[in-house]
């Protein structure tokens, strides 16, 4: 067997993703070569161009299987390499899959070099080797630098910058991928850290590969919706926290990621469930040594509260509004007109705030939040603790998970038997949701009847005093923005008129 026809080499690839928020990315480029890490360090720089292969429903894609071919240009004559990923976790910034690469003798499969890996195992028949057809193709440039510690730890840190094509469709690159090449992951968090210190990042959760597919779906940019964590009796209460407020962040920082580049208000909406969702998770697990360990949080209140501001000037304009049209329009062309020129002033608005939200998203000081929440949940401590320490981590989980779901709903009743003042009603509301995320989350864990009455219960309350809230907020934004007097009298009267839910 000649050089070229070698077998693939099996390896373990260790690595955390981190995309870089910028306008500039020639810019960027330099502050990272000035950074004290990387600036001691010579920079290897070359052209990466990869074909990504599945079948046409992308059955690799679904099995977390990715086939490409890659090829290298550098200073040297060009090489061609084929690899074969596996396995590793879609939704978190740090990944852990295995890779098998072999050099190839040109831009075509060499399905022999597939013998010596699992895809046998996946393939046996041959019949996906048959149906491969080119999905996508990414084409970037990469910095490398290799940073070697005192420790022992070595890191590759490679700065891609380019694009994802399909057909006449494109996505940009601008990212980092740290790699552990010896040592533990921690390493990996410590270099980041540095370069989050003084750029902003935000940890990626989607590969190259990832986005490929789904711009090759028409689905890149869409909203990333919630997926409730598998949660089974026999979990610890710890194991059950991991998981849990995994997802959960993974479901706020995904939406984030796509809000650089997003106006879709869902995405919008899709964040603020997420960090709703964490934070009702913090508030289920708050006993646990998980919980207690947890970041401070301060440096995002910026974001959120852009975030906030961002969905209430959206809520208003694309839902509570439209609802009245109709009643304050009645035909009148006069009417007509002070209607639009306050939508418009709103869609104005929340396109002002958006970039409000990116230019949070820029700030150095919120990707090392983020980052922070990364390393604190994908710590091997945390994901590896099978049993609890305390008491309340001892316990078993059904009736744990119970327990902690009665004492949101006693909160919720005693909140409901307080005066209907905005403030109580907004508590309310706030216990409404954190009740329905926690039976989302738990309800695999609860009793099926009694999990069913207290989502709707949950849902129907959020819904009533949301409705409330939404249209007072409606008619500050309206004042705000200087409404037609007659519209705000409109909005005032019905605003009177609702009577508060209880």
């Amino acid at each position: 067997m000649n050089s070229a026809m070698q077998p693939a080499t099996p390896f373990t690839e260790i690595e955390l993703k981190l995309a870089l928020p910028t306008t500039d990315s020639h810019a960027l480029a330099q502050r990272l070569g000035r950074l004290p890490m990387l600036a001691r360090r010579k920079a290897s720089l070359e052209r990466l161009q990869n074909t990504y292969y599945d079948t046409p429903d992308d059955a690799l894609n679904s099995q977390r299987t990715a086939l490409r071919i890659r090829r290298v240009e550098s200073q040297n004559h060009p090489v061609w390499l084929q690899t074969l990923k596996m396995g590793g976790n879609r939704d978190s910034a740090l990944s852990q899959r295995g890779e098998w690469e072999s050099t190839v003798p040109g831009a075509n499969l060499e399905f022999d070099k597939l013998q010596a890996t699992p895809w046998l195992q996946m393939d046996p028949d041959g019949a996906l080797i048959r149906s491969l057809v080119a999905r996508f193709t990414t084409d970037f440039t990469r910095t490398r630098w290799t940073v070697r510690n005192r420790d022992g730890c070595i890191v590759e840190v490679a700065f891609d910058l380019g694009h994802i094509a399909v057909g006449e469709h494109s996505a940009a690159i601008c990212e980092l991928e740290l790699e552990l090449k010896a040592g533990q992951p921690a390493a990996l968090f410590d270099i980041a850290r540095q370069i989050a210190s003084v750029v902003a990042v935000v940890p990626l959760g989607a590969s190259k590969a990832q986005r490929g597919f789904a711009l090759a779906q028409s689905t890149l940019g869409q909203p990333l919706r919630a997926r409730p964590p598998v949660l089974t009796p026999d979990m610890s209460v710890p194991q059950a926290a991991t998981a849990t407020l995994r997802e959960a962040f993974n479901h706020f920082n995904g939406n984030l990621y796509t809000l650089l580049t997003s106006d879709d208000p869902e995405v919008v909406h899709q964040a603020r469930v997420g960090w709703r969702r964490l934070k009702t998770s913090l508030v289920l697990f708050k006993k646990t040594s998980l919980v207690q360990s947890a970041p401070p949080l301060s440096a995002l209140k910026p974001l959120l509260k852009e975030l906030g501001r961002l969905r209430d000037l959206e809520v208003a304009n694309l839902q509570t509004l439209p609802m009245l049209a109709n009643a304050y329009v009645g035909g009148s062309p006069k009417r007509q007109a002070h209607w639009q020129a306050l939508q418009g002033a709103l869609a104005q608005a929340a396109a002002d705030r958006h970039q409000s939200v990116r230019h949070a998203l820029h700030n150095p000081a919120t990707g090392a939040s983020l980052l922070g929440l990364t390393e604190w949940l994908e710590s091997k401590h945390n994901v590896e603790t099978p049993k609890g320490n305390s008491a309340g981590e001892q316990a078993a989980l059904r009736p744990w998970a119970l327990q902690r779901l009665e004492r949101l709903r006693a909160q919720l009743k005693a909140a409901l038997k307080k005066s209907p003042k905005p403030d109580n009603l907004h508590r309310a509301r706030i216990l409404a949701k954190r009740q329905r995320y926690g039976v989302e989350t738990l309800g695999a864990l609860l009793p099926k009847r009694r999990a069913q009455q207290w989502y709707r219960q949950a849902t129907r309350l959020q819904s009533s005093i949301g409705a409330d809230r939404d249209l007072r907020q409606a008619l500050h934004m309206a004042k705000r923005l200087g409404a037609h007097s007659k519209l705000l009298q409109f909005l005032q009267t019905v605003s009177l008129g609702r009577k508060h839910p209880r």
